[in-house]
């Protein structure tokens, strides 16, 4: 399914994201399961099984990881259950790195964990910058790879946040 079509919306990386939750919000009201309480069983069904698949488009078109990887599997590239591991040395230094770093924050240690914040944060933004001038390319499979490489430091910052709950 096209979540962009759903939408309406020209399939691109860059979403304005104010106008997709109007959208939503509109779409939400027009395919609400209430609507079709007086319909027949497969009426009902279809309006839960449209509704559920609005929230699912919603949500991955909002996130700009999932619009990412849907927007690569549109052109061909499927991500999802993929077991392919990074083959870039210098992220994989990087990746031992950051978990060394992590290992080695204590829990009440916060000007060392705001400090691992804004590291990751700045990393994250060099990703992300990378990843839309790659998706504007069309350099799918260095597309793929920038993905792997922002699900990993996403994967850290949730790491971080636990250090905080703690």
């Amino acid at each position: 399914m096209n979540h962009f079509e759903f939408f309406n919306l020209p399939v691109a990386y860059d979403v304005d994201l104010a106008d997709l939750q109007q959208r939503y919000r509109k779409l939400q009201q027009a395919l609400h399961p209430d609507r079709h309480a007086a319909g027949s069983e497969r009426d009902k069904l279809m309006a839960v099984q449209r509704t559920a698949q609005l929230n699912d488009a919603y949500q991955t078109l909002r996130s700009p990881l999932l619009r990412a990887e849907h927007l690569l599997a549109l052109r061909g590239v499927d991500m999802q259950h993929e077991q392919k591991t990074l083959q870039d040395p210098e992220f994989l230094m990087a990746q031992m790195e950051w978990r060394e770093r992590v290992e080695e924050l204590d829990v009440g240690d916060f000007a060392g964990i705001d400090a691992a914040y804004k590291d990751l944060a700045a990393q994250t933004a060099e990703l992300q910058a990378e990843l839309e001038n790659l998706l504007a390319a069309e350099d799918n499979e260095e597309a793929a790879d920038t993905i792997r490489k922002l699900k990993f430091m996403h994967k850290l910052r949730r790491e971080l946040e636990a250090l905080e709950d703690i």
